[in-house]
């Protein structure tokens, strides 16, 4: 395990350092930042953070993810015939928030929930995504590219910026709006 994870971090850190020698580069030679210069970042970012994610999938062969359009993976590993989620939802879900490095950044309190409405709140863009796929008493897992998550910056806190995260969701209840969504 300790070779994989000193690969593992000497990998990230020659992509890193090459980004940021192309960056220097850039600024030595006088190139100004533009839209295709944005772009260009944002494509090498979006590879590098697949490449990620596909290295820590290969070490956690138990999770068999599904991707969606958006780059979400998820997984539903505990099924149940509950009530499906939709948009507008009342949900109650417990969460694990991990970096991909198995740090645990977030976890609902085991005497709590953490509640919130699908599509309507400010909870990571990803899990709004996932919870679509899952039925009130499943669990899943989800992995989602920092552009799901917490993107460029971060959240200031625990999560670093432009990291991929974990997540653990278990779906305790769902709440039908009975409301037509405005």
């Amino acid at each position: 395990m300790s070779v994989n994870y000193f690969f593992s971090l000497f990998f990230f850190s020659l992509i890193f350092v090459s980004c940021d020698e192309s960056i220097k580069e850039q600024v030595a030679t006088g190139n100004t930042w533009n839209d295709s210069t944005s772009v260009g970042f944002n494509k090498d970012r979006l590879k590098e953070e697949e490449l990620q994610i596909n290295l820590f999938l290969s070490h956690h062969s138990e999770i068999q993810a599904q991707t969606t359009g958006t780059g979400l993976r998820y997984q539903i590993v505990k099924k149940s015939n509950g009530i499906k989620v939709q948009s507008g939802d009342s949900v109650e879900v417990s969460l694990k928030i991990s970096l991909l490095n198995g740090s645990i950044c977030y976890q609902t309190d085991s005497s709590d929930v953490d509640l919130f409405l699908v599509d309507k709140s400010s909870i990571e863009s990803g899990i709004q995504e996932g919870i679509k796929f899952m039925k009130e008493g499943e669990k899943a897992i989800f992995i989602l590219p920092s552009n799901l998550a917490h993107g460029l910056l971060g959240d200031f806190e625990k999560i670093p910026p432009m990291s991929p995260i974990k997540v653990d969701v278990e779906l305790i209840k769902v709440t039908k709006n009975n409301k037509i969504n405005e």
